[in-house]
């Protein structure tokens, strides 16, 4: 990328890692206790701590729409980067469904156990356990992300919604929503992100964390705009596939919407609404490749 792989500033990327660290490292231990004494405003408290780290990273994140009040619900969103769990926790108080391996990785692992993360094993074929654990989740009332491409696209567009954690919101009791939710990084110094710029933001294929971690430390504000669609009911949809296809147009319309700047029009998305209710072929287990 030439000239591009030199952009940023030392200072800034040494100041807000530092900031960074004594931020996280002072509130880990209270999110601990919160946990341990089963408070309530530990459910909370991880939207505190990234609010702030936002700040310190740089992210001035705009919010179009609201999150769902109903529990349980699941927000579908599109996955751009490891920075979207800043930005989407920044507005959410909810837990990530998040890859088994993700579990083990040092510091990130651990703050991700203290935000009560869902680990799902992606090389494990028989699923029952790890369908069961997010239906507990939902159950007991609780909010939890999801990225259903599976991985992370490079912010141009989405890739295909995988159907099948959608399983888990089918049959449940008390019923649970799905909000579909679109996020696209806008803007740099109050310029528009273009294609060339893009992979300064997007992480995805076989990039390495920390040289793109110090890269975009050193950039200046970036804005990161989050638009929350319509709720909608399960019950609403015959099979998990037609909920997948929804929340697949609603986040992808939205997405293109976003980069290309226009923010006051509702996303058109096609029906797919219930006929006939939903048989456990339509619903199906988990194939272990759907986690994101």
């Amino acid at each position: 990328m030439g000239k591009l792989e030199r952009m940023g500033s030392t200072m800034l990327r040494v100041r807000r890692i530092a900031a960074y660290l004594a931020w996280t490292l002072a509130l880990m231990p209270v999110q601990a206790v919160g946990l341990a004494l089963r408070r309530p405003w530990a459910a909370q408290f991880p939207r505190f701590y990234h609010r702030q780290c936002c700040r310190v990273l740089g992210f001035d994140v705009r919010q179009i729409g609201e999150p769902a009040g109903a529990r349980p619900v699941l927000f579908a969103s599109n996955h751009v980067s490891y920075t979207d769990i800043t930005v989407l926790g920044s507005l959410i108080a909810g837990s990530f469904v998040a890859k088994s391996e993700v579990a083990g990785w040092p510091f990130f692992g651990w703050l991700a156990k203290l935000q009560r993360s869902v680990f799902v094993d992606r090389q494990v074929r028989s699923t029952v356990q790890q369908r069961d654990a997010i239906a507990e989740r939902l159950a007991a009332g609780d909010a939890l992300i999801l990225f259903p491409e599976g991985t992370s696209a490079d912010g141009n567009f989405i890739l295909p919604f995988k159907s099948a954690l959608f399983s888990v919101v089918f049959n449940r009791e008390p019923p649970v929503t799905v909000q579909p939710v679109s996020l696209a990084y806008t803007k740099l110094d109050g310029l528009p992100i273009g294609r060339r710029l893009r992979p300064f933001f997007a992480w995805y294929g076989d990039m390495d964390l920390a040289p793109h971690l110090w890269r975009l430390l050193g950039l200046g504000t970036v804005e990161v705009v989050v638009e929350f669609h319509s709720p909608v009911a399960v019950a609403d949809f015959p099979s998990r596939k037609a909920l997948a296809e929804f929340c697949e147009q609603c986040v992808g319309n939205g997405v293109g919407r976003l980069l290309a700047g226009r923010r006051d029009q509702p996303a058109i998305v096609s029906s797919f609404l219930r006929h006939e209710p939903a048989s456990a072929e339509t619903v199906g287990e988990i194939p272990a490749a759907a986690v994101g």
